[in-house]
């Protein structure tokens, strides 16, 4: 469960469904829980040393009642009853009671309450034989999360790089949850470097950076202008970075990173180009697009007729097509192979416009350069009707005899 969803749901509980009781299950309940509450202030020092004498068999009904004794007026002790009582052998917390106790304990107000009883708990000497409170202070990774999340919320990263290290020492392992929380607070925070060092150290201890990740750290690294602490990362962290900054407007910053590219020695593949080609287009840099994408294919990172190819797509998307065609009739004559995305979509624009014989004559163009790419069969159809509305009878003839080679149905158009 998401660290969000656990603070909904801490937020969305107010109380226990109620459950009907006989009288007599009533009295049985007030006076188990009158004994653990009567115990407690009586022995708030070390009460984990006694509580076990008490003898009572512990349900959730009792550990909710004493929870709710003491959740306005001695709520620290009501946690270290709780915690004490998820750890005897004869009960365990529900998920719910996890929950419960976090809402009626304020926990996600008062976070500090959890240190708190870590440092009574060292101050007083709890060592594990007397309740084990020390190996299970905080019951699970969950309960942990939870806490951290709510530390990092509040910018508090040293008090969750605390809980981190208290739960290692519980034998207790960061997971996936842990370390984006403590990501997002490092960069929140512009605590770069602490950022970069987590993100190497949950990769060497089993948590696969995925793309929220990546995209945790590199916003971070953008907004705070240290983009050359991304130097180890890989190629597709780069093209997050640009991705991210393409996605704010800021393509000729991203054009920036793909020089830093360079000078750490990573190369650009046919997805960065892609995703900065788009951008340069969508901000109006036509002239920029077409300098990345000479040089880009002349470094040879990528081969020349893909860089050309995604030019012509981003210039036909902001529906400038007569640059696009200029391009793209520059790759033919040049024995340059436009892909097949850039193929259908340039023909799809060319037959939108009525185009109908341009587009034929693209098409055989295309076939002649033995440029071999997938084009959508679709296209094959309305170039087809097209130029029967227009009554070109050659074109129509030679374009039924390419489908038939293609293995594309005439008659079913024709129907």
């Amino acid at each position: 469960m998401a660290i969000s969803s656990l603070n909904r749901l801490m937020l969305s509980i107010n109380r226990p469904k109620s459950t009907a009781f006989s009288l007599t299950t009533v009295i049985n309940l007030s006076s188990i829980s009158e004994n653990f509450c009567d115990h407690l202030l009586n022995h708030t020092q070390n009460p984990e040393k006694t509580l076990i004498k008490i003898g009572a068999k512990l349900n959730a009904s009792c550990v909710s009642e004493v929870l709710r004794r003491f959740s306005t007026s001695k709520p620290q002790l009501g946690l270290r009853f709780f915690i004490w009582a998820g750890v005897q052998s004869n009960y365990r917390h529900s998920q719910f009671m996890y929950s419960f106790a976090c809402n009626v304990l304020q926990i996600g107000r008062n976070p500090s309450r959890i240190r708190d009883v870590v440092e009574d708990y060292n101050i007083e000497g709890c060592v594990i034989n007397e309740a084990r409170v020390c190996e299970e202070s905080l019951p699970d990774s969950t309960i942990y999360n939870v806490v951290i999340g709510l530390f990092c919320e509040k910018g508090d990263y040293e008090m969750a790089i605390g809980l981190m290290r208290e739960m290692e020492k519980s034998n207790l392992y960061p997971d996936m949850i842990t370390y984006m929380s403590m990501l997002k607070c490092f960069c929140n925070a512009g605590q770069l470097e602490d950022a970069c060092l987590l993100f190497k150290a949950m990769k060497s201890r089993g948590c696969a950076a995925n793309l929220v990740a990546y995209s945790a750290l590199l916003d971070g690294l953008c907004r705070f202008r240290h983009t050359d602490k991304a130097r180890g990362l890989n190629v597709i962290s780069y093209t997050s970075v640009i991705q991210n900054l393409c996605e704010k407007g800021k393509s000729m910053e991203a054009l920036s990173i793909l020089e830093r590219m360079g000078r750490f020695n990573c190369s650009p593949n046919r997805i960065t180009v892609s995703v900065l080609v788009k951008g340069l287009c969508a901000d109006g840099h036509i002239d920029e697009a077409f300098k990345l994408v000479v040089r880009v294919g002349d470094e040879g990172h990528v081969p020349i007729g893909e860089c050309y190819s995604s030019l012509v797509i981003w210039l036909l998307n902001i529906k400038r097509l007569e640059e696009a065609e200029k391009h793209f009739r520059w790759m033919l004559d040049n024995s340059l192979r436009p892909n097949g995305l850039a193929c259908s979509i340039m023909l799809k624009e060319l037959c939108a416009k009525g185009r109908f014989l341009d587009a034929f004559h693209l098409l055989e163009d295309v076939e002649k350069k033995g440029s071999v790419v997938t084009i959508d069969s679709d296209i094959y159809s309305i170039l087809f009707v097209g130029l029967r509305r227009q009554m070109n009878v050659v074109e129509v003839d030679k374009l039924s005899s390419l489908m038939a080679e293609k293995g594309i149905p005439v008659g079913r158009i024709l129907a």
